[in-house]
């Protein structure tokens, strides 16, 4: 796998993550650490979960959500999502 497909392991979780060459700059799927952080294999849960909360982080208008922005990357069956 190319580096900018690659996974990294943090501990025994397998994070998804994209760098862009031109920016210099790794990307880390949110979706795939908040699965690791609630223990929640199922993904259609965990991104339902980031999206709520990712509503109520605006509402409080916390600056998390305004550089959160959301890339296609590599699931393991091989699709984007």
């Amino acid at each position: 796998m190319s580096k900018e497909k690659s996974l990294v392991v943090f501990e025994t979780f397998n994070i998804r993550r994209h760098y862009d060459e031109e920016k210099e700059k790794w990307y880390f799927s949110v979706v795939d650490i908040v699965a690791e952080l609630t223990e929640q294999k199922d993904f259609k849960k965990t991104k339902s979960y980031w999206t709520t909360l990712k509503g109520r982080l605006k509402k409080e208008r916390s600056e998390l959500v305004t550089k959160c922005d959301q890339l296609k990357l590599f699931a393991d069956n091989g699709m984007k999502e």
